[in-house]
């Protein structure tokens, strides 16, 4: 009788806990459609697709034969299909693409417990992008040395003496084998650099630039080129000519910058960023730590790139290699001298300011840049596990050693990465595909419930 008597009391607390747990989710979607009164503003929430049966839950490395789903390779295309979309969440971690941070949010970001910024930074990464899957990028100086301009770092400014000597510029022949060697070993993004503050009316040098152009892309390579400062009708031209990507550097912040360059200035830079996006390029551009620039100068710069009207395809995060002959090079080498923060860059200043760009600019190509080479292998992994998904590999970066091919080739091996092809949009993340992640949609014109 008592065995009975305490089944009936189970059985009775149970349709209590059910009764309540029913009028919790009838409350809940209440709540949810309330939301949606607003005509013009509706959320929609849904997992990204269904999941599939355990034996066919996807693989970060596809099977032979089997091609990973991908987006599509153009920028604009791949925003455009998630135009309606407000955020992300997975794993209790939410993340939207937004460009009205302010510059306290990122701050709050930036400063985050490393372990927690780590793990926000990785979620992120994971829900945007597949975590297996870096972009290798090749840069040749195809005209080394002879720059007007004084950026204290650089070791190619005429005002500065160091080992780099002035070299006309490259033959296209030259450049064209050059960009085979490169694709051989295994790059899908052939970079050309030229030390020139602008372009001007240097006629007969682009000319053979946008030859060298139209025959990387011939390859089937994508295009990228740093020539300094354009205009509208230069970068019109280049595009024309199959330029994927123009990388335009801001270096740092607008505060700090006056104290890094002063023969050009922040606007000027920020204009040559607008006429490359509205010739319908991709916008490359990110800075360099190590310049002598506090904390609040890091966040101001990603806060000016997380506020652009576009995010920046890919956001470069350069460590100062310090060139003897060079303003920076020379303080930080001066024992006796001040130089707070010149060159002084580890693997966790490189992981934070990594793991802040990926957590503000979510669809943005985060490329672990000049400096690599002073890292471990292990100390690299943090900068991926950070949210960077491309790197610069070759031997030489302009003028600055860089780890070679072969080494990379073993370094991908080692992590179990896989470059991006060519031409070839990114694959779809793996916790997208798997419906894993909870996509908040938001639609202005009709209303959805999930």
């Amino acid at each position: 009788m008592t065995a009975v008597c305490t089944a009936l009391r189970g059985a009775t607390t149970a349709l209590s806990r059910s009764s309540r747990l029913q009028s919790s989710i009838v409350a809940r979607a209440t709540a949810s459609r309330s939301l949606s009164t607003n005509p013009h503003v509706v959320i929609d929430k849904f997992v990204s697709s269904p999941p599939p049966p355990p034996q066919a839950a996807p693989s970060t490395s596809p099977s032979p034969g089997h091609q990973p789903i991908r987006h599509p390779n153009d920028v604009h295309d791949r925003n455009a299909n998630y135009s309606d979309e407000g955020a992300r969440s997975m794993a209790g971690v939410t993340a939207t693409v937004r460009h009205d941070w302010t510059k306290s949010e990122i701050a709050e970001i930036y400063t985050l417990p490393f372990h927690e910024l780590m793990y926000r930074a990785s979620t992120v990464h994971r829900m945007y992008w597949d975590p297996a899957e870096v972009q290798q990028c090749t840069l040749l100086s195809i005209k080394t040395g002879g720059c007007t301009e004084d950026c204290s770092y650089c070791s190619q400014s005429t005002r500065h003496k160091t080992f780099v000597k002035p070299t006309p510029t490259m033959k296209v022949q030259e450049v064209l084998e050059a960009a085979k060697r490169a694709k051989d070993a295994g790059s899908t993004r052939f970079c050309m650099g030229a030390a020139w503050r602008e372009l001007g009316n240097k006629k007969n040098a682009f000319g053979h630039i946008l030859e060298m152009v139209q025959g990387v892309n011939g390859m089937g390579m994508e295009v990228c080129c740093t020539l300094g400062m354009l205009n509208a009708e230069q970068a019109r031209q280049l595009k024309e000519a199959g330029l994927t990507a123009y990388n335009h550097n801001l270096d740092t912040s607008p505060e700090h910058y006056p104290n890094v360059i002063t023969t050009r200035t922040y606007e000027d830079r920020l204009e040559t960023i607008a006429n490359v996006r509205e010739a319908g390029i991709s916008v490359c551009c990110g800075g360099i730590l190590g310049l002598g620039e506090k904390e609040t100068d890091r966040v101001g710069l990603l806060h000016v790139l997380a506020t652009l009207p576009e995010h920046p395809e890919s956001v470069p995060i350069n460590a100062l290699v310090a060139v003897e002959g060079t303003p920076l090079g020379d303080a930080a080498a001066d024992e006796d001298g001040e130089a707070d923060g010149i060159a002084d860059v580890d693997a966790f200043d490189m992981a934070r300011m990594i793991a802040t760009a990926r957590i503000v600019m979510p669809r943005t190509m985060v490329r672990l840049s000049a400096g690599r080479l002073s890292f471990s292998d292990a100390e690299q992994y943090l900068m991926f596990q950070a949210g960077a998904n491309s790197i610069f590999n070759g031997d030489k970066l302009l003028t600055t050693d860089n780890p070679a091919f072969d080494e990379d080739t073993a370094l991908f091996r080692k992590f179990g990465f896989v470059g991006k092809p060519a031409h070839a949009g990114p694959r779809v993340a793996p916790s997208e595909v798997s419906g894993e992640v909870e996509i908040t949609k938001v639609n202005g014109t009709e209303q959805q419930y999930a």
